[in-house]
């Protein structure tokens, strides 16, 4: 119970690495702050984390506007008081196309929620962590965001930003108490994923290591779930502004 009596916000907690990282820290003793844009689903994962003995709430937002972050913040301090960790997860995938095709509208769907929702997030539960003087928060990159993807270049550029503003916040608040890290996830088997081989094949383009791991399968949401915990814990006091790649050998 390494997460016992702390308080966990987590946004795209309706499906996923969110869902699963909102269930494992619940298992490790936290109470979690269910955020999702699917009321639907969001209310899924807060029963499952109820039915394995947790205790948490729902919040319906849209990560990208400012309105929504600032309701879902305060209601985690309304109802529990802080929010010691924030798992900054929400985000959509492109639709595979090239640079040159890639429609603006397209363009500014995925700014809108992989940058300015990630950056909306940080703003306003730092704030609530430096009043506490303590916290860890774990944004969601990618393998996209530390090399380039064929088809996905917007999406790779949004997920470059997080890396950046992951470690900028990093280097600002370490001295607050307030650890900000990054996971970079490559072949989850989520369903958000689900369709990049289909979307690649439709492209043309297939990479190798698309159709064949170099682990030999995708990930399961609870393989990257482990590690938002650890990064959430107290065992890793002494992880500041890491990029941690969890992809299975992919990026090697």
């Amino acid at each position: 119970m390494e997460l016992e009596g702390k308080i966990a916000v987590v946004t795209g907690a309706g499906s996923g690495i969110g869902r699963a990282s909102s269930l494992q820290m619940a298992k490790n003793g936290a109470k979690v702050v269910a955020v999702d844009f699917n009321k639907e689903t969001g209310e899924e994962t807060l029963k499952l984390i109820e039915e394995q003995g947790g205790e948490g709430i729902f919040v319906q937002a849209d990560v990208s506007k400012s309105k929504d972050v600032e309701h879902f913040v305060n209601a985690a301090v309304d109802t529990f008081g802080r929010i010691d960790v924030f798992f900054n997860n929400a985000g959509v995938i492109q639709k595979f196309s090239l640079l040159g095709d890639v429609e603006e509208a397209e363009f500014d769907r995925l700014v809108s929620v992989n940058i300015k929702g990630v950056f909306l997030g940080l703003k306003h539960v730092l704030k609530v962590m430096e009043q506490q003087g303590s916290g860890s928060i774990i944004n969601t990159a990618s393998t996209a965001g530390i090399r380039s993807e064929h088809s996905a270049s917007v999406y790779s550029a949004t997920k470059h930003a997080v890396v950046g503003l992951t470690k900028s916040a990093a280097m600002e608040y370490i001295k607050k108490g307030i650890r900000v890290n990054a996971i970079c996830p490559g072949g989850v088997q989520t369903s958000l994923t689900k369709s990049v081989e289909e979307q690649f094949t439709s492209g043309g383009y297939v990479p190798e290591e698309v159709a064949n791991m170099r682990i030999g399968r995708y990930a399961q949401p609870e393989e990257l779930a482990e590690m938002v915990s650890f990064l959430a814990s107290d065992r890793a006091s002494y992880v500041v502004g890491s990029v941690v790649v969890v992809d299975g050998g992919l990026t090697i």
